[in-house]
């Protein structure tokens, strides 16, 4: 099994994290910090720390997987588990209502606040070291700040996602400084510059490959900077409204991605199943990945643990704990015309029969369904006893995220689950699909067509590990390219929004997408209308535009700041 920075695994673990009330406590404890490293070793193990930091989530504080924030709170999956007062915090994200007292020092998205502070904090740790540190000294301090600056931009990226209005922390702040920086200090297009600042430091000071597996690289800084002039480029008021689509943003995007495009390192995998299964991490698709590890040395190894509520309850071989269920909307958009094309205006009309309908073959990847072989183990057939509140929630169950209980990379703890399957930040598909975005929404559409073709292409292959134990397919597989005719920009955009929900489905970006493209409120509200003539639990959900776009800011910073952190709007 890879493991990231094998070497230094030892010096980073006397780095250990102590929970603090506050991100503005919080230092790493231990033998190393920013006064007393002088050594090049010890400066290593701060960056090596710094790269445990994105990892360094929980079931209850999620920072590497999204499950929560952009599955559950978008139109691909139900919460799941047993009941809506199951985990009852993630149905307030499912609901849209985080308005409840107990969400202020709550489980979840306080303590994701809290993950990505910490996370910042070891970066600006390593670089106040590294900092004082000579050339001659550290030889490679120049690379070694660009990866901790390129950590630190992802986690102030991911926090600008999740709650919008945020403080921005570098390493050149005093502890009196940090205290008195608002969460409004800087305004929108500000505080995507100074991410993009940190992105753009890593794109000029990092080699194109690295020696060590898991370590980012200049392309793979192109692609995080290429996303974030994406993001940048949809341009909000102050209410999360989109109100202009900026060009010079999106030609940066094209040109960042060709970069990554045109180097050759990076590709498709030819099976869409290599990107969920641990022995392909690392691979070709994989640009950025945060890293997982077993039988490392240490007694629990160093697994992925926040997907691990999502396994089938009922089935013998897991027994926990049923979170995490496509949406029958996400199910119905699987399904394919007689071209092999999506239905984009009736997919929704009814409940897709499997057994008739044609279908992408990427349904079968990414659900659970009656019958179909369970994460592609032919003898294996998933069923639907394995479905812990079927009368609540129906029969589909998330699986890309989940490994077969045989996987050398799966571990089970007690009642609770762990892989040391790594989390793709971004896959080459993601560098394909941003590029198309950028071009249609220059009026370009035409370059955007052999891209999003690609994709589909590599779906129409990807049915050889999904085949039931006679050799046959589980589901009616039809899927063509786009041609084209009337590939309009309207057209294309449709294409391409469809696009990476089939592609990244229950992966997490779907929510931030919306956002993004700014119909995060139609397109919610049109699939709670629909859904709550299915499932009575959503009878009181509601996205109201203005407010949900971005998560509340936790309370218990605000009451820490004195009132210096101002509440987004409508909360």
């Amino acid at each position: 099994m890879k493991k990231i920075f094998h070497t230094l695994l030892p010096l980073a673990a006397v780095l250990t994290v102590t929970s603090c009330s506050n991100f503005l406590d919080y230092e790493p404890k231990g033998t190393l910090s920013s006064d007393n490293v002088t050594s090049a070793a010890n400066a290593e193990a701060l960056v090596t720390a710094a790269y445990a930091g994105i990892g360094n989530g929980d079931m209850i504080g999620p920072i590497a997987s999204m499950w929560v924030y952009g599955s559950v709170r978008s139109d691909d999956a139900y919460k799941g588990g047993g009941g809506v007062a199951d985990l009852q915090d993630i149905n307030f994200y499912e609901q849209y209502n985080l308005t409840q007292p107990q969400q202020g020092g709550g489980f979840y998205h306080p303590y994701t606040w809290e993950n990505y502070y910490k996370a910042i904090s070891r970066a600006n740790v390593g670089l106040r070291s590294i900092n004082n540190l000579t050339e001659t000294a550290f030889p490679n301090k120049k690379i070694r700040q660009a990866e901790l600056r390129f950590l630190r931009g992802h986690a102030h990226f991911m926090l600008k996602m999740l709650f919008g209005a945020i403080p921005y922390v570098d390493e050149t702040l005093t502890n009196d400084q940090i205290l008195a920086t608002s969460n409004r200090q800087l305004g929108n297009d500000q505080l995507w510059n100074k991410i993009g600042d940190d992105f753009q430091f890593a794109v000029d000071n990092l080699p194109a490959s690295q020696t060590q597996v898991g370590r980012a690289n200049k392309l793979s800084a192109a692609a995080y900077l290429a996303k974030t002039r994406l993001f940048q480029a949809y341009e909000q008021d102050d209410k999360h409204k989109v109100v202009n689509i900026n060009k010079t943003r999106l030609q940066e995007v094209v040109t960042l991605t060709q970069q990554v495009i045109s180097s050759g390192k990076y590709d498709l995998h030819p099976d869409f199943a290599q990107n969920f299964l641990p022995e392909f991490d690392n691979g070709k698709e994989s640009v950025f990945a945060i890293q997982f590890s077993i039988n490392d040395g240490t007694t629990l190894g160093r697994v992925n643990t926040e997907d691990g509520l999502n396994y089938p309850h009922g089935a013998p071989q897991y027994g926990c704990c049923g979170f995490h269920q496509p949406s029958q909307n996400l199910a119905n958009a699987f399904g394919t015309d007689a071209n092999g094309l999506p239905k984009f205006d009736t997919f929704n009309n009814g409940e897709i029969d499997f057994k008739t309908a044609t279908v992408d073959p990427r349904v079968d990847h990414t659900i659970g369904i009656d019958g179909h072989p369970y994460k592609y183990n032919a003898a294996l057939p998933f069923s639907n006893a394995w479905v812990r509140d079927p009368g609540v929630y129906g029969y589909f169950q998330t699986m890309k995220s989940q490994q077969l209980a045989t996987s050398s990379a799966y571990k089970k703890q007690g009642p609770f689950m762990g892989t040391a399957k790594n989390i793709d930040v971004i896959r080459y598909a993601d560098v394909l699909l941003w590029q198309a975005e950028a071009y249609i929404e220059l009026g370009q559409q035409d370059l955007a067509l052999p891209l999003i073709n690609k994709l589909r292409e590599r779906a129409a292959g990807s049915t050889g590990r999904t085949k039931k134990a006679d050799g046959t397919d589980p589901s009616k597989y039809l899927i063509k390219s786009y041609t084209s005719t009337g590939w309009t920009q309207a057209y294309a955009r449709k294409a391409l929004q469809w696009e990476r929900r089939l592609e990244f489905a229950t992966e997490g970006p779907r929510f931030f997408d919306l956002v993004r493209w700014g119909i995060a409120a139609e397109t919610l509200n049109a699939y709670l209308d629909k859904e709550k003539t299915r499932h009575g639990f959503l009878n009181g959900a509601r996205f109201t535009a203005g407010r949900d776009e971005y998560l509340p800011i936790p309370q218990r910073e605000i009451t820490f700041t004195k009132g210096l952190y101002q509440q987004n709007p409508g909360y």
